[in-house]
Protein backbone atom coordinates (compact mmCIF):
# COMPACT_ATOMS: atom_id res chain seq x y z
CA UNK A 1 0.00 0.00 0.00
CA UNK A 2 1.44 3.34 -1.09
CA UNK A 3 0.25 5.00 2.09
CA UNK A 4 2.82 3.03 4.09
CA UNK A 5 5.58 4.20 1.76
CA UNK A 6 4.47 7.82 2.02
CA UNK A 7 4.26 7.65 5.81
CA UNK A 8 7.72 6.08 6.06
CA UNK A 9 9.20 8.85 3.90
CA UNK A 10 7.28 11.47 5.89
CA UNK A 11 8.66 10.09 9.15
CA UNK A 12 12.23 10.38 7.82
CA UNK A 13 11.52 13.93 6.64
CA UNK A 14 10.26 14.99 10.09
CA UNK A 15 13.25 13.42 11.86
CA UNK A 16 16.07 14.41 9.52
CA UNK A 17 14.98 17.62 7.82
CA UNK A 18 12.64 19.14 10.40
CA UNK A 19 14.66 17.80 13.39
CA UNK A 20 11.53 17.16 15.43
CA UNK A 21 11.62 15.26 18.72
CA UNK A 22 10.56 11.58 18.67
CA UNK A 23 7.31 12.46 20.46
CA UNK A 24 6.45 15.12 17.88
CA UNK A 25 7.29 12.78 15.00
CA UNK A 26 4.97 10.11 16.41
CA UNK A 27 2.18 12.64 16.89
CA UNK A 28 2.39 13.81 13.27
CA UNK A 29 2.55 10.26 11.92
CA UNK A 30 -0.42 9.22 14.07
CA UNK A 31 -2.47 12.05 12.56
CA UNK A 32 -1.91 10.62 9.07
CA UNK A 33 -2.59 7.10 10.34
CA UNK A 34 -6.02 8.23 11.54
CA UNK A 35 -6.88 9.32 7.99
CA UNK A 36 -5.73 5.93 6.66
CA UNK A 37 -7.88 4.18 9.29
CA UNK A 38 -10.88 6.20 8.09
CA UNK A 39 -10.22 5.20 4.46
CA UNK A 40 -9.98 1.52 5.42
CA UNK A 41 -13.07 1.73 7.65
CA UNK A 42 -15.13 3.26 4.84
CA UNK A 43 -13.78 0.76 2.26
CA UNK A 44 -12.50 3.59 0.06
CA UNK A 45 -9.89 2.90 -2.60
CA UNK A 46 -8.01 6.16 -2.23
CA UNK A 47 -4.35 6.95 -2.57
CA UNK A 48 -2.80 10.17 -1.25
CA UNK A 49 -3.21 11.83 -4.65
CA UNK A 50 -6.94 10.97 -4.67
CA UNK A 51 -7.81 12.83 -1.47
CA UNK A 52 -10.17 15.75 -2.05
CA UNK A 53 -11.66 18.34 0.27
CA UNK A 54 -14.91 16.36 0.66
CA UNK A 55 -13.00 13.29 1.83
CA UNK A 56 -11.36 15.41 4.52
CA UNK A 57 -14.71 16.90 5.57
CA UNK A 58 -16.12 13.39 5.89
CA UNK A 59 -13.04 12.36 7.88
CA UNK A 60 -13.45 15.28 10.31
CA UNK A 61 -17.15 14.45 10.72
CA UNK A 62 -16.13 10.83 11.45
CA UNK A 63 -13.61 11.67 14.17
CA UNK A 64 -16.12 14.13 15.63
CA UNK A 65 -18.70 11.33 15.86
CA UNK A 66 -16.09 9.23 17.66
CA UNK A 67 -16.04 11.88 20.39
CA UNK A 68 -12.74 13.56 19.56
CA UNK A 69 -12.56 17.04 21.10
CA UNK A 70 -12.32 20.11 18.87
CA UNK A 71 -8.79 20.86 20.08
CA UNK A 72 -7.67 17.33 19.12
CA UNK A 73 -9.45 17.59 15.76
CA UNK A 74 -7.59 20.84 15.08
CA UNK A 75 -4.28 19.20 15.95
CA UNK A 76 -5.00 16.25 13.64
CA UNK A 77 -5.87 18.65 10.83
CA UNK A 78 -2.61 20.50 11.44
CA UNK A 79 -0.75 17.20 11.12
CA UNK A 80 -2.52 16.42 7.84
CA UNK A 81 -1.61 19.86 6.49
CA UNK A 82 2.03 19.14 7.24
CA UNK A 83 1.77 15.73 5.53
CA UNK A 84 0.18 17.07 2.34
CA UNK A 85 2.71 19.92 2.19
CA UNK A 86 5.41 17.22 2.34
CA UNK A 87 3.74 15.35 -0.54
CA UNK A 88 3.79 18.55 -2.59
CA UNK A 89 7.53 18.92 -1.91
CA UNK A 90 7.99 15.33 -3.07
CA UNK A 91 5.91 15.96 -6.26
CA UNK A 92 3.43 13.27 -5.23
CA UNK A 93 0.52 15.74 -5.44
CA UNK A 94 0.07 19.17 -7.01
CA UNK A 95 -2.50 20.77 -4.69
CA UNK A 96 -3.05 20.68 -0.94
CA UNK A 97 -6.56 19.33 -0.20
CA UNK A 98 -6.44 20.80 3.33
CA UNK A 99 -6.02 24.40 2.12
CA UNK A 100 -9.74 25.21 2.19
CA UNK A 101 -10.58 23.26 5.35
CA UNK A 102 -11.34 25.44 8.37
CA UNK A 103 -10.13 24.47 11.84
CA UNK A 104 -12.86 23.39 14.29
CA UNK A 105 -13.82 26.18 16.67
CA UNK A 106 -12.03 25.62 19.97
CA UNK A 107 -13.39 26.90 23.24
CA UNK A 108 -10.53 28.18 25.32
CA UNK A 109 -10.29 26.01 28.38
CA UNK A 110 -8.68 27.49 31.45
CA UNK A 111 -6.05 25.13 32.84
CA UNK A 112 -6.37 23.68 36.32
CA UNK A 113 -4.10 25.34 38.85
CA UNK A 114 -3.14 25.00 42.48
CA UNK A 115 -3.06 27.85 44.95
CA UNK A 116 0.22 28.68 46.67
CA UNK A 117 -1.18 27.00 49.79
CA UNK A 118 -1.95 23.83 47.81
CA UNK A 119 1.51 23.85 46.23
CA UNK A 120 3.00 23.99 49.72
CA UNK A 121 0.75 21.13 50.85
CA UNK A 122 1.74 19.02 47.84
CA UNK A 123 5.47 19.53 48.36
CA UNK A 124 5.04 19.18 52.12
CA UNK A 125 3.55 15.70 51.64
CA UNK A 126 6.90 14.35 50.37
CA UNK A 127 8.62 11.88 52.72
CA UNK A 128 12.17 13.23 52.95
CA UNK A 129 13.35 10.21 54.94
CA UNK A 130 13.66 8.23 51.69
CA UNK A 131 16.05 8.70 48.78
CA UNK A 132 13.10 8.92 46.38
CA UNK A 133 11.56 11.61 48.55
CA UNK A 134 14.72 13.75 48.39
CA UNK A 135 14.72 13.35 44.61
CA UNK A 136 10.99 14.11 44.33
CA UNK A 137 11.37 17.25 46.43
CA UNK A 138 14.05 18.53 44.03
CA UNK A 139 11.89 17.60 41.02
CA UNK A 140 8.76 19.39 42.21
CA UNK A 141 10.74 22.45 43.25
CA UNK A 142 12.23 22.52 39.74
CA UNK A 143 8.89 22.06 37.99
CA UNK A 144 7.09 24.72 39.98
CA UNK A 145 10.11 27.01 40.32
CA UNK A 146 10.89 27.11 36.59
CA UNK A 147 7.61 26.14 34.90
CA UNK A 148 8.98 23.00 33.23
CA UNK A 149 7.08 20.54 31.09
CA UNK A 150 7.34 16.92 32.28
CA UNK A 151 9.32 16.02 29.13
CA UNK A 152 11.75 18.84 29.89
CA UNK A 153 12.13 17.71 33.49
CA UNK A 154 13.02 14.09 32.76
CA UNK A 155 15.55 15.13 30.09
CA UNK A 156 17.35 17.74 32.21
CA UNK A 157 21.12 17.38 32.10
CA UNK A 158 23.83 18.24 34.58
CA UNK A 159 25.72 19.99 31.80
CA UNK A 160 22.76 22.37 31.35
CA UNK A 161 22.97 23.74 34.91
CA UNK A 162 24.45 27.19 35.42
CA UNK A 163 24.12 27.43 39.18
CA UNK A 164 26.55 30.34 39.52
CA UNK A 165 24.14 32.51 37.53
CA UNK A 166 21.01 30.64 38.76
CA UNK A 167 19.92 29.65 35.24
CA UNK A 168 19.01 26.39 33.55
CA UNK A 169 19.19 25.52 29.85
CA UNK A 170 16.03 23.70 28.77
CA UNK A 171 15.37 21.82 25.53
CA UNK A 172 11.70 22.43 24.78
CA UNK A 173 9.30 21.59 21.96
CA UNK A 174 10.91 21.31 18.55
CA UNK A 175 14.33 20.97 20.21
CA UNK A 176 14.29 24.72 20.91
CA UNK A 177 16.62 25.87 23.67
CA UNK A 178 15.75 28.47 26.26
CA UNK A 179 17.34 29.75 29.45
CA UNK A 180 15.10 29.65 32.51
CA UNK A 181 15.82 31.21 35.92
CA UNK A 182 16.05 28.86 38.89
CA UNK A 183 14.59 29.68 42.29
CA UNK A 184 16.81 29.57 45.37
CA UNK A 185 14.65 26.73 46.71
CA UNK A 186 15.18 24.73 43.48
CA UNK A 187 18.93 25.19 43.70
CA UNK A 188 18.99 24.23 47.38
CA UNK A 189 17.05 20.98 46.99
CA UNK A 190 18.72 20.05 43.71
CA UNK A 191 22.10 20.39 45.42
CA UNK A 192 20.95 18.23 48.34
CA UNK A 193 19.73 15.54 45.92
CA UNK A 194 22.94 15.55 43.90
CA UNK A 195 25.29 15.53 46.89
CA UNK A 196 23.45 12.99 49.07
CA UNK A 197 21.46 10.67 46.78
CA UNK A 198 22.52 10.81 43.15
CA UNK A 199 26.24 10.66 43.93
CA UNK A 200 25.74 7.23 45.53
CA UNK A 201 23.83 5.68 42.63
CA UNK A 202 25.17 3.23 40.07
CA UNK A 203 24.30 4.97 36.82
CA UNK A 204 23.46 3.01 33.69
CA UNK A 205 25.58 3.82 30.61
CA UNK A 206 24.05 6.65 28.59
CA UNK A 207 22.43 8.28 31.64
CA UNK A 208 25.55 9.87 33.16
CA UNK A 209 24.40 13.42 32.34
CA UNK A 210 20.72 12.94 33.25
CA UNK A 211 19.84 14.72 36.50
CA UNK A 212 16.86 12.78 37.83
CA UNK A 213 17.31 9.00 37.95
CA UNK A 214 15.18 6.07 39.03
CA UNK A 215 16.34 3.32 41.40
CA UNK A 216 18.03 1.49 38.53
CA UNK A 217 20.12 4.50 37.56
CA UNK A 218 18.13 5.30 34.42
CA UNK A 219 16.14 8.32 33.30
CA UNK A 220 12.67 8.62 34.83
CA UNK A 221 9.67 8.06 32.58
CA UNK A 222 6.85 10.57 32.08
CA UNK A 223 4.42 8.05 33.56
CA UNK A 224 6.44 7.75 36.76
CA UNK A 225 6.36 11.53 37.29
CA UNK A 226 2.56 11.46 36.79
CA UNK A 227 2.24 8.67 39.38
CA UNK A 228 4.45 10.51 41.89
CA UNK A 229 2.36 13.68 41.68
CA UNK A 230 -0.98 11.84 41.79
CA UNK A 231 0.07 9.96 44.93
CA UNK A 232 1.34 13.14 46.60
CA UNK A 233 -1.94 14.95 45.82
CA UNK A 234 -3.90 12.13 47.42
CA UNK A 235 -1.61 12.14 50.45
CA UNK A 236 -1.95 15.93 50.77
CA UNK A 237 -5.74 15.77 50.58
CA UNK A 238 -5.90 17.72 47.31
CA UNK A 239 -8.97 16.54 45.40
CA UNK A 240 -8.42 18.42 42.15
CA UNK A 241 -7.50 16.47 39.04
CA UNK A 242 -3.84 17.38 38.73
CA UNK A 243 -0.84 16.30 36.67
CA UNK A 244 2.76 17.48 36.22
CA UNK A 245 1.42 20.15 33.86
CA UNK A 246 -0.63 21.58 36.75
CA UNK A 247 2.63 22.74 38.36
CA UNK A 248 3.61 24.51 35.13
CA UNK A 249 0.19 26.20 34.91
CA UNK A 250 0.41 27.21 38.56
CA UNK A 251 3.89 28.66 38.01
CA UNK A 252 2.58 30.87 35.18
CA UNK A 253 -0.64 31.83 36.96
CA UNK A 254 1.11 32.90 40.14
CA UNK A 255 3.59 35.00 38.16
CA UNK A 256 0.84 36.77 36.20
CA UNK A 257 -1.28 37.31 39.31
CA UNK A 258 1.77 38.80 40.98
CA UNK A 259 2.12 41.34 38.16
CA UNK A 260 4.81 39.66 36.02
CA UNK A 261 5.19 40.91 32.44
CA UNK A 262 3.51 38.54 29.96
CA UNK A 263 6.50 38.66 27.61
CA UNK A 264 8.78 37.50 30.41
CA UNK A 265 6.39 34.65 31.28
CA UNK A 266 6.20 33.74 27.59
CA UNK A 267 9.99 33.45 27.42
CA UNK A 268 10.18 31.33 30.56
CA UNK A 269 7.44 28.96 29.39
CA UNK A 270 8.90 28.68 25.89
CA UNK A 271 5.63 29.68 24.21
CA UNK A 272 6.09 30.55 20.55
CA UNK A 273 3.09 32.89 20.57
CA UNK A 274 2.12 35.43 23.22
CA UNK A 275 -1.54 34.45 22.69
CA UNK A 276 -0.77 31.08 24.29
CA UNK A 277 0.51 32.85 27.39
CA UNK A 278 -2.40 35.30 27.49
CA UNK A 279 -4.71 32.52 28.69
CA UNK A 280 -3.25 33.08 32.16
CA UNK A 281 -4.62 36.62 32.27
CA UNK A 282 -8.10 35.09 32.55
CA UNK A 283 -7.29 33.12 35.67
CA UNK A 284 -7.38 35.99 38.14
CA UNK A 285 -10.91 37.25 37.42
CA UNK A 286 -12.02 36.72 41.01
CA UNK A 287 -9.08 38.84 42.17
CA UNK A 288 -10.08 41.59 39.72
CA UNK A 289 -13.74 41.38 40.76
CA UNK A 290 -12.81 41.67 44.43
CA UNK A 291 -10.53 44.62 43.62
CA UNK A 292 -13.48 46.48 42.05
CA UNK A 293 -15.70 45.66 45.02
CA UNK A 294 -13.06 46.87 47.46
CA UNK A 295 -11.86 50.01 45.68
CA UNK A 296 -14.34 51.27 43.08
CA UNK A 297 -16.34 54.27 44.35
CA UNK A 298 -19.58 52.98 42.78
CA UNK A 299 -19.17 49.40 44.05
Amino acid sequence: MLWNSHIKSYRSYLMLEKSLSPNSVEAYVNDVSKLVQFIVFKNLSLGAADIKIQHLKDFIAWINELGMEASTQARVLSGLRSFFQFLILEDVIKDDPTSLIENPKIARKLPDTLSVHEINKLIGAIDLSTSEGVRNKAMLEMMYGSGLRVSELINLQLSSLYLNTEFLKVIGKGNKERLVPMSSSSIKHLTIYRETIRIQQTIKPGNEDIIFLNRRGSKLSRVMVFIIIKELAEKAGIHKSISPHTLRHSFATHLVEGGADLRAVQEMLGHESITTTEIYTHLDREFLRQTIIDFHPRA
